[in-house]
């Protein structure tokens, strides 16, 4: 039975040295002679010292397409959902955190240190939910293993966090340190060998952690490689390295002023936490204040990395490096590599690619205007760009239904104010709902609060109006809508041809999934709210003339699933891709330039098909990005429909033919619709940018601004 005391220990954790500040901890005792020392003021103290293939998912998944489903699904158990766990806009800390209070942290954690390396667990990562997996903390040259503070919060939600300190006046060779990481890890996969263990690198832990997964090939490791410092040999920085060993000991306290402005970037530092949109005269004037409380902690860096320290440090970092480089070849783990572009301490994004071409599973992100300190710097939350990878799991394989985590407040607000800013504010969209009376009104109140719910309507040119639905039952419902999506973001070419975090991965974040009958199945089964277009890409893609016009197959599976698990239907319709912009060029004019539809033709016969050839013209699913022609924005509209319950209609599994007519009540309710849709808006003062735009200035912000009178 674990035994709990409460006492007072120093922040440095020495060894008979002077009285210091003190904070409070708690020590736990569980089972066998481990001792660990909570604080609340940071940290706690371990006192031991120790996908499925692509080609498999794209063929056996892809058995059917929106609307086109297996008409036998087999009943199987869905693993418990994460999301039941963790609410929807959840507060996931970052922000609240800066690289000051890692400077203040490391600094109570080195004064007077010693002792041997050491696990740590910083108390603000609180309690992790149910089953959440191992994720171990690797220290890049600092070593004290606070570099991730900014994300504890975020991370302790969902992971077992434990961070390694390194004392700065260790002497523990690279080698030691491999054996020491190695053994936490072989005793944290005996006690769970089906949970993945994570590791995430921070330049010299990024080394490490690649020699762990080398010399543990059948353990199930991912690894999260930040800025890794297996390029030191190429480091812009060698030939100063023996400069530092001739610089006088009274001149040392000047390297750390030096290292700051090499090793990150002091205005990304400083804006972490700054509401974007703040007046930028309140943004200058906090951005000043965070610059100037930084300054002064620089100096405590020399204390943190001593003179004989740093020189130490950066041998053990060269043969780090030779030592991971070396063992390469036996990394099989699943990997993710961030970089930064303004690494002026290693070739970072020149690195990056060089381990996806070595590595078999390895993924990377890169970004542009970031440092080598990068998890210190104001960029993005480790959580989300995990969760955007579709690194998130918590068995051998990942699962877009239960390992789901809904999205936080902070995500909520970078991905509609940021990514969807712009669409956002140009179409100013406008929601109508229908109530069980048949009554239409302003917003989402005629839309079921309670799932299951399946949403099926039209998708506009693009797929423009995706993300102004998905705020809107965010903003006002705080339900999260889970979107049938094409596969080829998931695991076709459009998911890798962008190095930077984008739009594929904020709509992973948002809760897309990959359009399987299994995937419906599962996401119906715990009662989700979800979203299906039956006219998929060939809607989304359509050619001139053909807008506001349905493809749909003439299968009616989605009804006989939603049947199946007493689902509501809601069907839809959405307006104003012609408010935005104009078609010039559809798929049969590109495939009238020659080099064009070589391009569409390759990118056709090597993509992902979800419909059977027997469709027809519903099939021609073919990809491209068509021409346009931005309009002066209009608005974008949004109807939804009467509720169509199909609660104890369970006879619609084995009926098709009364299936097939709720499947044509559906389709005409969304044509209804869109002509209700396009008649209405003509009375909508405020349809144009320029009268919306003067009315928000005067009135109310975005989602207040009125339409017509439904």
């Amino acid at each position: 039975m674990a035994s709990v005391v409460t006492f007072r220990v120093s922040p440095c954790f020495g060894r008979n040295s002077e009285f210091k500040p003190s904070f409070r901890v708690r020590a736990e005792k569980s089972g066998g002679s481990d001792l660990s020392v909570l604080s609340s003021g940071g940290v706690s103290v371990n006192e031991r010292g120790s996908l499925m293939g692509e080609k498999e998912r794209k063929r056996s998944l892809l058995d059917g397409g929106n609307g086109r489903l297996k008409s036998r699904v087999e009943k199987k158990l869905v693993k418990e959902m994460v999301s039941e766990e963790l609410e929807v806009l959840w507060d996931d800390g970052y922000g609240t955190n800066s690289v000051k209070d890692y400077l203040d942290a490391a600094k109570d954690m080195t004064n007077s240190d010693g002792g041997p390396p050491r696990w740590f667990c910083p108390v603000e990562c609180g309690r992790p939910i149910k089953d959440s997996p191992v994720l171990l903390f690797l220290p890049g040259l600092d070593g004290v293993g606070m570099g991730l503070i900014l994300h504890h919060k975020a991370l302790g939600k969902v992971f077992e966090v434990q961070c390694l300190h390194i004392p700065a006046h260790d002497r523990t060779p690279f080698e030691g340190l491999v054996k020491l990481v190695e053994e936490t890890v072989r005793l944290k996969h005996a006690s769970r060998p089906n949970s993945p263990i994570y590791l995430v690198g921070d330049s010299f832990g990024g080394c490490l952690a690649l020699a762990v997964a080398a010399r543990n090939p059948n353990i199930d490791l991912v690894l999260i490689l930040v800025n890794p410092a297996t390029s030191f040999g190429r480091s812009q920085l060698q030939p100063l390295f023996p400069i530092l060993e001739a610089i006088p000991d009274g001149l040392h306290v000047t390297i750390p002023y030096l290292l700051s402005l090499v090793m990150g970037e002091p205005l990304k530092m400083a804006t972490v936490g700054i509401n974007n949109k703040l007046p930028p005269t309140q943004k200058i004037e906090q951005l000043s204040g965070n610059l100037t409380a930084l300054l002064p902690r620089l100096s405590g860096l020399a204390d943190i990395i001593p003179k004989e320290t740093l020189i130490w440090k950066l041998k053990l970092l060269k043969s780090a490096s030779a030592y991971a480089n070396s063992r390469l070849h036996a990394v099989k783990a699943e990997v993710l590599v961030l970089a930064s572009d303004k690494d002026n301490m290693l070739p970072s994004r020149e690195e990056a690619h060089r381990l996806k071409n070595l590595l078999p599973k390895c993924t990377i992100r890169c970004f542009e205007n970031n440092g080598h300190t990068l998890m210190l710097e104001d960029s993005m939350n480790l959580l989300t760009l995990i969760k955007g990878t579709c690194k998130y799991r918590r068995s051998r394989r990942h699962d877009f239904t239960s390992d789901f985590l809904p999205p936080s407040m902070s995500e909520y607000r970078y991905a509609f104010d940021e990514v969807a800013g712009l669409i956002r504010f140009a179409s100013c969209s406008a929601m109508f709902s229908t109530m069980e009376d048949g009554k239409i009104v302003e917003g989402l109140a005629g839309v079921p609060d309670e799932g299951p719910v399946l949403l099926v309507g039209y998708h506009m040119l693009m797929g423009f109006e995706l993300s102004c639905l998905v705020e809107a039952f965010l903003r006002e419902k705080k339900i999260m809508v889970r979107g049938i999506a094409h596969p080829e973001l998931f695991w076709g070419k459009f998911s890798t041809s962008s190095d930077e975090f984008s739009l594929p991965d904020w709509m992973k974040v948002m809760g897309a999934l990959p359009v399987t009958p299994t995937y419906l199945f599962k996401a119906l089964s715990t009662k989700s709210h979800v979203l299906l277009y039956p006219g998929g890409a060939r809607e989304a893609l359509h050619y001139k003339g053909e807008q506001y016009k349905l493809f749909w197959p003439n299968q009616p599976e989605f009804v006989r699933m939603a049947a199946r698990f007493g689902a509501t239907i809601v069907p839809f319709g959405t307006v104003g891709e012609d408010d935005i912009a104009e078609l010039v060029l559809d798929y049969h004019d590109l495939m009238k330039i020659p080099v064009v539809n070589d391009r569409i033709k390759e990118a056709i016969e090597s993509g992902i098909r979800i419909r059977d050839e027997t469709n027809g013209e519903v099939g021609n699913q073919a990809l491209f990005i068509p021409a346009m022609l931005p309009k002066l924005p209009g608005r974008f509209y949004y109807l939804f429909g009467k509720p169509i319950t199909l609660q104890g209609r369970e006879d619609l599994v084995e009926n098709r033919e009364e299936a097939n007519e709720v499947y044509l009540q559906v389709k005409s309710e969304v044509e209804q619709c869109i002509d209700y849709l396009l008649k209405k808006r003509e009375e909508d003062p405020y349809r144009s940018i320029i009268d919306r735009t003067i009315y928000r200035a005067l009135y109310s912000p975005l989602d207040q601004v009125p339409a017509f009178k439904p």
